[in-house]
C-alpha cells in the first residue's frame, strides 16, 4: 500500500504524462506537423500501446512504470493511457482539425489541471451488480467546465466551445463501472467534446 506522499506523487506523474500529449496537437498549431503527420503520429501510438498492453494483461510485464502510472483498477484493466490513445486517434481520424485539435486539448491539458484544481470528494451512486456510476463534486465539474470552455474559445465560436465544455464535464464528472470495469474519462472526454463541439458549429 503506497503511503499518502507517494500517492500524491503518483498522481502528479500521471498529470504530467496527460499534458505531455498536449505536444503533438500543439504542434500542429504552431505549423511543426501537418495533420497527416499529427494521424500518423496517433495511429501509431495506438499500436506500440496496443502491443504493450497485450504483453501486460495477457502475458505479464512488470516494469516499475506500470505500478508507478497506473491506478488500481487498472491493474487488471486496458490501462488509462492506452483508452486516451484509442479515444484520441478516433477523433483525429474522423475528425477535422478545428474540432480534433480542441478536443485532444480537453482531455491532455483540461483533464489534469481541473483534477488537480478541483479536486474534491468522489460519491458513488448505485450499487448494483452490473452499473455503478462515480461522481466527481460540484467544484471539480466547475474547474472542469471552465478549463475546458476555455480551451475551446481559443479554436472555435463560443457556442461550439459551450457545447465542447459541457460535454467535456458530463464525460469527466460521470464514470460509468459496468461489472467491475471502469469505463475511463481518457476513453470518453475526447469523443464525447468532439461531438459537442461539432454540435455547437452545426447550429451556429
Amino acid at each position: 500500500m503506497p503511503s499518502r506522499l507517494e500517492a500524491i506523487e503518483s498522481e502528479i506523474a500521471r498529470r504530467g504524462v496527460h499534458v505531455s500529449g498536449s505536444a503533438v496537437p500543439l504542434a500542429y498549431v504552431a505549423d511543426l506537423l501537418t495533420w497527416r503527420q499529427v494521424q500518423a503520429i496517433l495511429v501509431a501510438g495506438l499500436v506500440a500501446v496496443t502491443i504493450l498492453e497485450v504483453i501486460r494483461l495477457g502475458i505479464g510485464l512488470d516494469w516499475w512504470i506500470y505500478e508507478y502510472l497506473t491506478r488500481e483498477y487498472e491493474q487488471d484493466n486496458v490501462a488509462g493511457y492506452a483508452l486516451a490513445l484509442v479515444s484520441t486517434t478516433t477523433v483525429g481520424l474522423l475528425a477535422p482539425p478545428t474540432i480534433a485539435v480542441p478536443a485532444l486539448l480537453m482531455l491532455t491539458l483540461g483533464d489534469p489541471v481541473s483534477g488537480l484544481l478541483g479536486s474534491g470528494k468522489i460519491q458513488s451512486v448505485g450499487s448494483g451488480r452490473y452499473l455503478e456510476l462515480i461522481l466527481k463534486s460540484p467544484r471539480a465539474l466547475a474547474v472542469t467546465f471552465g478549463v475546458c470552455t476555455t480551451i475551446g474559445l481559443a479554436f472555435v465560436a463560443p457556442l461550439a466551445a459551450l457545447f465542447g465544455g459541457i460535454a467535456a464535464t458530463v464525460a469527466d464528472g460521470i464514470k460509468p463501472v459496468i461489472v467491475t470495469y471502469v469505463i475511463d474519462d481518457n476513453l470518453t472526454i475526447p469523443l464525447a467534446s468532439a461531438v459537442g463541439i461539432a454540435a455547437g458549429l452545426a447550429v451556429i
